[in-house]
Order: structure tokens, then C-alpha cells, then sequence
């Protein structure tokens, strides 16, 4: 495995100067017919010559020597680096890559479809280069790669909020999709700098099943807190006539009394109250 390692360079505007002296160098060699000095002053300024290079800011040069990895330049400006090398210039710049629909199963089998958003940048442009072969379509697959394996670890949603959702939990769901994708584009010297989901919904074929399902899950999920705050309330209303002593309930009218406190409570609609005056005969 090949690390980035800093290439020989020199400052730019004084190799060029270099090459100027070396070029008049060889004109007054040939003017005074010395050929053989003008000669060398004129090779040693081509070899000079095909070394310079420009690197832009966020930018990194890779230089090659004779299939021989040299090393990285990543001084920007004008430079001169190792004459008749091949040179490949890598963006470290941070960039966004947005993932195609994925349609693919969650935990439970349901298929859904699924997209995110990778952010990431180049760290180590010798492994760029060298230890995969196209780095750009190395993150687009990996990254595809990376979504799916995710998808499939979590369901879609839940009611009860006892597990991880890909729809409920998408802060714990992106830092495992970032560590995911860091592992696999590590590689590459790839740095992930953030991978969050754009897109999550059902699939077409089932959207509008699952659309029923979740409504009544709701409602089910509804009624059982509504059951569950309406028997607390029965419970608290009981206890406090009683302990005031404002009248005391057998077992019977203390059943009676829970269940028009429940109907009233849990009803969906406004109850009418029930006045007893009295028996009939008495």
C-alpha cells in the first residue's frame, strides 16, 4: 500500500529565472562559437523546463518517474519538480455526491426506496491514485453499497419506540451510514465528512397498504395511551372521595362508578349525564 509522501520541488519563479540565465547562457554561446557550452546551457534548460508546473489551491500533484511513485507536490503556485515526470493532478477539495433512488428491503422486508447525500474530500492523493483504479466511481459505488447494507439493518418506522427507525432516528442513522462508508473509502485516502439520507418512503407497490398500516397502527397506539391516562384518572378520582369521606362505595357502586368514569373519559363523543332522584318506591 502506497502513502503520500512530499515530492522534490523548488520554487517556481526561480527555476524560471534558471532557465532564463541558461537560455542566454546558450545564445551568447552560440554568438561566440561556443558550441559545446551553449549546447549544455540549452539541455540543462530544457530538462529544467519540462518539470515546471502549475498547482492550484486545493489541489495536489502527483508525480511519476518512470512508472516510480516520487511523491506529492501540494505547494500551490508555480513549481519545478522532478524533470520528465508524469504528472496527475487530484482535487482535495471538498465535494457532495448525491446517490440515485435506491429501492432496497428494511429489517422487516418491506421495500423502500432510499437516497443520501455523501460529503467528502481527498486526504492521501498517492492512495487516490494508486490504490484504486478511478477514485470518483470508487466512492459512487461504495457509497451505494454502504446505503443499502444500512437500509437493510433497520425497519422503516415503528409505533412503540423500542428500536432504531431509518424514519424516527436519522441522527443515529447517518453517523452509522458516515462510519460505514469511512471503512469502505478509507482505502482510497477518501475522508467522509458527513453522509445523510435525501429521500425515504415506501415503495410505489405498497405505499398505499403501508400508509393504512401506519394509520392503524396510530390509532391503536392512540386508544392504548388514551385507555392507559383514562384507568389513572378513574384511580385518582376513587382514592380522592374516599379519603375525603364524602360518601363510601361498596365493591358494587365503586365498579359502577369507574365504568361512567371510564365511559365519559374514553367516549369520543360528549356523554349525558344520568340524574337519580330516587327510587320509585320507597
Amino acid at each position: 500500500m502506497i502513502y503520500e509522501r512530499k515530492a522534490w520541488a523548488m520554487n517556481g519563479f526561480v527555476g524560471i529565472v534558471i532557465i532564463a540565465i541558461l537560455l542566454a547562457g546558450t545564445v551568447l554561446g552560440l554568438i561566440n562559437e561556443q558550441f559545446i557550452l551553449g549546447g549544455i546551457c540549452l539541455i540543462i534548460a530544457i530538462v529544467l523546463g519540462s518539470g515546471i508546473t502549475l498547482v492550484q489551491p486545493n489541489q495536489a500533484v502527483v508525480v511519476i518517474f518512470l512508472g516510480k511513485y516520487m511523491g506529492t507536490v501540494r505547494r500551490e503556485g508555480i513549481v519545478v519538480t522532478i524533470p520528465f515526470s508524469m504528472r496527475r493532478t487530484i482535487s482535495l477539495r471538498v465535494r457532495n455526491f448525491n446517490s440515485k433512488r435506491l429501492k432496497v428491503n428494511d429489517v422487516n422486508g418491506n421495500p423502500i426506496e432510499i437516497a443520501a447525500v455523501v460529503v467528502f474530500k481527498v486526504i492521501d492523493a498517492a492512495k487516490a491514485v494508486f490504490d484504486v483504479d478511478q477514485y470518483e466511481e470508487f466512492v459512487e459505488i461504495q457509497s451505494e453499497t454502504a446505503i443499502r447494507a444500512v437500509a437493510t439493518k433497520y425497519p422503516y418506522d415503528t409505533f412503540e419506540n423500542a428500536e432504531l427507525t431509518l424514519r424516527g432516528n436519522p441522527e443515529e442513522v447517518s453517523n452509522e451510514l458516515t462510519a460505514e462508508l469511512q471503512e469502505r473509502l478509507k482505502v482510497a485516502g477518501v475522508e467522509v465528512i458527513e453522509a445523510r439520507l435525501t429521500h425515504l418512503a415506501y415503495s410505489t407497490e405498497i405505499a398505499q397498504a403501508m400508509l393504512q398500516r401506519q394509520q392503524a397502527s396510530a390509532i391503536v397506539a392512540a386508544r392504548k395511551q388514551i385507555v392507559d391516562g383514562a384507568v389513572g384518572m378513574a384511580q385518582g378520582a376513587i382514592k380522592q372521595i374516599e379519603k375525603n369521606g364524602m360518601v363510601e362505595l361498596d365493591d358494587e357502586r365503586r365498579v359502577a362508578m369507574i365504568n361512567n368514569l371510564l365511559v365519559s373519559i374514553v367516549s369520543d363523543s360528549g356523554t349525558q349525564p344520568v340524574v337519580n332522584t330516587g327510587s320509585l318506591y320507597q
